[in-house]
């Protein structure tokens, strides 16, 4: 009777555990960003999130074109919260207000996007890779 308790616990414990909810293993593509181009944006920080799965910035960069200079609003994804950690961010690295230099990877489609690379504040302090 005790192997039949045994390989009846050993099922019901199995069943449990592949019904259980298991984080994603899957992760989303950099296939967006041009990985081969890194472009320079100098601007304002409006919102810094330090969330998972990603950490974001955005930004507001001043652009002149023939009607004088317009602002346009960037979106910049980032790695991890835990990531930045250990490259020695913290959730108070970036204030909005904060006038930056930051690299990115564009998007490939143009738009008003980018992965993050690196970021020099007004002090000439730097964080990430700067190339």
């Amino acid at each position: 009777m005790k192997p039949f308790r045994t390989l009846a616990a050993s099922a019901l414990l199995l069943g449990a555990l592949a019904l259980a909810p298991v984080p994603a293993l899957a992760h989303h593509s950099y296939a967006m960003f041009d990985m081969k181009k890194t472009i320079t944006l100098a601007g304002k920080i409006i919102k810094f999130k330090w969330q998972n799965p990603h950490a974001y910035i955005q930004i507001e960069v001043p652009v002149k074109d023939s009607n004088g200079t317009k602002v346009e609003r960037w979106a910049i994804e980032m790695t991890s919260p835990n990531d930045l950690a250990v490259q020695g961010w913290k959730r108070s690295s970036l204030k909005p207000g904060d006038q930056v230099t930051i690299e990115v990877h564009p998007l490939r489609d143009g738009g008003k996007g980018g992965s993050f690379t690196a970021v020099k504040f007004a002090d000439g302090s730097t964080l990430g890779k700067w190339e």
